[in-house]
C-alpha cells in the first residue's frame, strides 16, 4: 500500500479577486522507501504538493491519503499530532532554534513526542553520529557552518523515526560540495532506514540523486521517471499507482 495518495487534488490561492490555481486535478502515489524528486519552475505547483502532503495545507478538492487514511477529513489538531508523528521536515534555511545546540534541537521534536530521557539521548547521540557531527554536539547553530546545520536538521528530521521526510530545496543555501554531501547522507540514511523522502527543488544536485522524479508544470504532473527510466502516458493511465 503507498503511505502518501493524492487523488484528483486541486488548489488555489487568491489574492484579492485574482486566482492563481497551484495543483490541478494531480493524483500521485509514492510507496514507503521512496527517495523522489518534485520539480519544476516556480509556480509548478511543487512546494504547494509538498505543503499539502505534509499537512500544512489541505486542498479545495481531492483527497490525500497518508497510510490509507484521508488526512483531509481531519481536523487541525488531528493533522498536527500526525504531522508531529509521521512526518519529517528539512527546510531552506535550515530552521534551528538558535539558542539550542546541535543536541538539543535534534532532540527537540523527540521531546514534543513525549519519547523517555534515555532514549531520547540515544536517538539524537546516533543521529548526530549518523550525520557526521559527534564533535559538534554541543554547538549552537550560530557556531556551526551552513552545512553542518542542514546536517543537524536532517538529524532532527529523521531521530523521530518518521514514516517520510519532506524537504523543500534542501541545498538552495549550501556550496557545492555541501549541497552534494548533505544529499549523500540522505541518500545513505534513506536506504538504511526505509523513511521515504520526497524533495522540491529545481537543483539538478538533487534531481541526480533521485531515484524517482516527479515533473510538474502549471500545477500538473507532466512527467513521472522512475530510476531515469520515464514513465509516460500519464494522461492515459497510472504507473505504480501515480498519475494525472
Amino acid at each position: 500500500m503507498s503511505i502518501i495518495e493524492l487523488r484528483d487534488v486541486s488548489k488555489s490561492y487568491h489574492i484579492g479577486e485574482i486566482e492563481t490555481r497551484a495543483l490541478d486535478g494531480v493524483s500521485l502515489a509514492i510507496e514507503a522507501g521512496e527517495f523522489t524528486a518534485l520539480v519544476g519552475p516556480s509556480g509548478s505547483g511543487k512546494t504547494t504538493m509538498l505543503q499539502i502532503i505534509g499537512c500544512l495545507d489541505k486542498p479545495d478538492r481531492g483527497s490525500v491519503l497518508i497510510n490509507g487514511q484521508d488526512v483531509t477529513r481531519l481536523n487541525a489538531n488531528r493533522r498536527a499530532d500526525l504531522r508531529r508523528e509521521v512526518i519529517g521536515f528539512i527546510f531552506q534555511f535550515f530552521a534551528l532554534v538558535p539558542v539550542l545546540d546541535a543536541y538539543e534541537n535534534v532532540e527537540l521534536p523527540l521531546l514534543l513526542n513525549g519519547v523517555g530521557a534515555k532514549e531520547r539521548r540515544t536517538r539524537a547521540l546516533e543521529m548526530l553520529d549518523a550525520v557526521g557531527l559527534s564533535d559538534r554536539v554541543h554547538h549552537r547553530p550560530d557556531q556551526l557552518s551552513g552545512g553542518q546545520q542542514q546536517r543537524v536538521a536532517i538529524a532532527r528530521a529523521l531521530a523521530p523515526r518518521p514514516l517520510m521526510v519532506l524537504a523543500d530545496e534542501p541545498t538552495a543555501n549550501l556550496d557545492t560540495a555541501n549541497g552534494e554531501q548533505a544529499m549523500e547522507i540522505m541518500k545513505r540514511l534513506n536506504e538504511q532506514t526505509g523513511t521515504a523522502f520526497i524533495f522540491a527543488t529545481h537543483d539538478p544536485r538533487v534531481m541526480s540523486f533521485a531515484r524517482r522524479t516527479v515533473k510538474m508544470l502549471d500545477g500538473r504532473i507532466v512527467e513521472d521517471g522512475i530510476e531515469n527510466g520515464v514513465k509516460n502516458g500519464i494522461k492515459n493511465g497510472v504507473k505504480n499507482g501515480a498519475g494525472h
